[in-house]
């Protein structure tokens, strides 16, 4: 998500106008690395901002605000918002699960823009006049659509060795030695500007990605290939020699694409299942995940040409829904919606103790259900509630954990949650609404978990009010309320059945006509415009993602990996216990842990797909439902944006406060602990369902209000401080944390124990009352 913007058009500085720009950004060891530097559209570079330049101004001046610390309302956009805003977005484009792309001007850019155009025009039309050859050949032309884009829109990016590194300087030295005076300043230009514009092998790549892509329903015969869509379909499970060739070609360019949006990791984990689907037959036969064996046209023909491959379920959701949430958070976002949310939240808790982190919390929540993107909505709300942290006297890593956990929230928030969550609609055969519905009741135990870390940190810490000066939010809501209308509407929408993609088209048209309330963020024609090529932009790394994980799941079913490593899983669990019960719990700690593990290293949306087919049906073998095992995969895919050692929210936090990296993750983790250990709470007994809205109002009722205790609990536990009374010692800690644990088993005796065990904290608390210190009750205004 791009920064958020003021009702008049200016944006939040990334830093305050009194930092230095050159001012280092301090040791490697303590701080997040800084961003890399970012291309201008003119092609040449600018620098990247440190992470002392996101984080405010220097220590020195923390007595002393500078007005340009928190004012954001300006009379008009000036050249330094401009930068503050390039800065914002750019900040959280290094933190996100993809890389960042170029910015295209020129003909190129004008290419770009009208590729976008014709992707987001064929997305909307789809919706209400599919195409009538079926849905394959809609994915098929929108993967010709976009894929070539990717090469446009992001660099290789691959960097020579050292010593040709070093002659390619020395070749570029003695040309500009040989060029105008006027030149002198540009010996370091060539990395950049190659970045900042397409080469001639990424045209090369654009071409054979359009070809490989168009080739399934180009109706051109070529040699004993070709011929159209129909005939495409004919030879599956035996492909012409031309069907293979371009399968191949198709493979190893969405392989390329991965890597070029996502790095290495996801390309290496493909080409591990290719090697295990080629391979795997030359494995003993006694080993549990051998298979017959397949061979290489058997592989390309299960990706090309079969339901399961490149045009499978995640290329679906990509091309079908990801693609129009993404254009309505465009549109949202330039009609000043962001800001009105920041505002909101501010508004709501100006006069509390706790207004600068429960403002945080809250406009992560707001922003979250827009943006649907981590490490994004991190930095934006950073980039406004940070020097309101920073002056109620948040050291830096605790304000970064907080911003980090209430960014990741933004996956997890209703109605826009990540795209996982339409994999799982599309998977179980389910309405989008019943996913949302899954997720109420975790999403609001996530954020009682945050705001009583907000609390706990508060008291402990010893945090200075801090008064926000900001209008009232009644009035606000009377002004700017309408931005929750098309939120509302896709709500209803789905309630009265409507089908999801129908239903955000319907809130986009409801949330243009809607801006034409404010002058300053009126949808013009321009605009659109603008909005429809970001949309779309913004699911290239996402549809190539999807494409490749083809790849996993063609594999998988083609080979039988998944009951296979089901069976692994629950063998290591039996290898510990006999009994059935243990035997989950150990199977869901393992998958818990592996789910973790995997999400480290490959986006959130190919985790899900990973998790799915690996872990999913060892869940169901043991008989969890099919809604509960989703869930928990779903879950711990998302967490690992807050996950050490990579913790890519954490990270984009601790380049926002400029904090140590390290004790930022943990923080990160301790906010949040909640959403680690409910999805286990409603898979290791039936009445963990009632978290997901399944079953009676009883058992619902039953499951959240023991399960909130149990957030609350481990929250004290974690803070080390109890609401109202004062601070815990480690005795009191360690039974709040077990209390806590075992409120998780929803059966009437471990709710009893867990009940009494925390019971038996909370005295021991109010028998410590009396030895902490109070805060400072003098505010601090600032103003917003």
């Amino acid at each position: 998500m791009s920064p958020i913007s003021t009702p008049d058009g200016s944006s939040p500085p990334a830093r305050p106008a009194n930092s230095p720009a050159g001012e280092p950004a301090g040791s490697t060891d303590r701080a997040a690395p800084r961003p890399r530097p970012t291309p201008e559209p003119d092609g040449t570079s600018r620098p990247g901002p440190s992470t002392k330049q996101a984080a405010g101004p220097h220590p020195s001046d923390a007595t002393t605000p500078h007005p340009s610390a928190v004012h954001l309302g300006t009379a008009d956009r000036t050249g330094s918002a401009d930068a503050a805003e390039r800065a914002t977005r750019d900040l959280a484009a290094q933190f996100e699960d993809e890389k960042p792309g170029r910015v295209l001007t020129g003909p190129t850019g004008l290419l770009l823009t009208g590729v976008s155009l014709a992707v987001g025009a064929l997305a909307l039309w789809q919706v209400f006049r599919p195409l009538s050859q079926g849905s394959k050949y809609y994915l098929i032309i929108f993967l010709a659509g976009v894929l070539p884009l990717v090469f446009l829109a992001y660099p290789a990016d691959l960097r020579l060795p050292a010593r040709f590194r070093a002659r390619r300087r020395r070749i570029d030295s003695d040309s500009d030695s040989d060029s105008d005076s006027t030149d002198g300043n540009n010996a370091d230009r060539d990395s950049e500007s190659t970045r900042a514009r397409p080469t001639a092998t990424d045209w090369v790549l654009v071409a054979l990605a359009a070809a490989a892509c168009l080739y399934p329903v180009l109706p051109i015969p070529i040699g004993t290939g070709g011929g159209g869509y129909n005939a495409f379909l004919d030879r599956q499970g035996l492909l012409a020699p031309v069907d293979l060739v371009l399968g191949t070609v198709l493979l190893l360019l969405l392989l390329e694409a991965c890597r070029r949006t996502t790095g290495w990791i996801l390309p290496a984990v493909c080409l591990l299942f290719l090697g295990y689907g080629y391979y795997g037959g030359l494995l003993p036969q006694s080993w549990p995940v051998a298979h017959a064996g397949l061979d290489f046209s058997q592989l390309v023909d299960a990706f090309y040409n079969s339901d399961s491959g490149f045009y499978g379920t995640p290329l679906d959701v990509a091309a079908s829904y990801i693609v129009l949430f993404t254009i309505y958070g465009a549109v949202l976002e330039l009609s000043g919606a962001g800001r009105f949310f920041v505002e909101l939240s501010a508004a709501a808790f100006r006069r509390s103790r706790t207004a600068a982190g429960r403002t945080a919390v809250a406009s992560g929540f707001l922003l979250g259900t827009v943006s649907g993107s981590g490490a994004a909505t991190t930095v934006s709300i950073g980039a406004v509630t940070w020097p309101l942290l920073r002056r109620a006297g948040y050291p830096p890593e605790r304000a970064g954990g907080m911003l980090a956990a209430a960014g990741v929230g933004a996956i997890l928030s209703p109605p826009t949650l990540g795209a996982a969550a339409f994999i799982i609609a599309e998977y179980l055969g389910v309405s989008y609404l019943q996913v949302l519905g899954w997720a109420t009741v975790p999403t609001v135990l996530y954020y009682l978990g945050i705001l009583l870390s907000v609390e706990i940190d508060a008291r402990r810490s010893g945090v200075r009010p801090v008064v926000i000066d900001v209008g009232s939010p009644w009035r606000l809501l009377a002004r700017f309320g309408y931005h929750f209308a098309s939120l509302i509407a896709i709500i209803v929408f789905l309630a009265v059945g409507v089908s999801a993609t129908r239903a955000v088209v319907f809130a986009i048209v409801l949330a243009i006509a809607l801006s034409y309330l404010d002058r300053a963020h009126r949808l013009t024609p321009a605009r659109l415009v603008t909005a429809l090529v970001t949309g779309v932009r913004g699911v290239l790394a996402v549809t190539a993602v999807c494409a490749a994980a083809g790849i996993i799941t063609a594999t998988t079913t083609k080979t039988g990996l998944g009951p296979q490593a089901a069976a692994l899983l629950i063998g290591g669990a039996k290898a510990a216990t006999s009994d059935p019960t243990l035997v989950l719990v150990l199977t869901a700690l393992l998958a818990a842990v592996a789910l973790s593990l995997l999400g480290l290293a490959v986006p959130v949306t190919a985790s899900f797909v990973i998790g799915w087919v690996i872990v999913g049906p060892a869940l169901l073998d043991l008989g969890v439902t099919a809604p509960a095992a989703a869930m928990f995969v779903f879950y711990f895919a998302v967490l690992s944006e807050v996950s050490p050692p990579t913790a890519l929210a954490a990270v984009a936090a601790a380049a926002v406060t400029g904090g140590r990296l390290v004790p930022t993750m943990w923080q990160t983790l301790r906010y949040a602990l909640p959403a680690y250990l409910t999805p286990i709470a409603f898979v290791i007994t039936p009445a963990g369902l009632g978290l997901l809205g399944i079953g009676g109002v009883q058992r619902i009722a039953f499951a959240a209000v023991v399960t909130a205790l149990s957030v609350a609990v481990l929250a004290v536990a974690a803070g080390g401080w109890l609401p109202g009374v004062g601070p815990a010692g480690v005795p009191e800690r360690v039974l709040g944390a077990l209390a806590g644990v075992t409120l998780l088993w929803l059966e009437p005796v471990p709710v009893a124990v867990g009940t009494a065990l925390a019971a038996v904290a909370a005295v021991g608390v109010l028998i410590r009352r009396g030895s902490a210190g109070r805060p400072s009750s003098e505010p601090v205004e600032e103003k917003l």
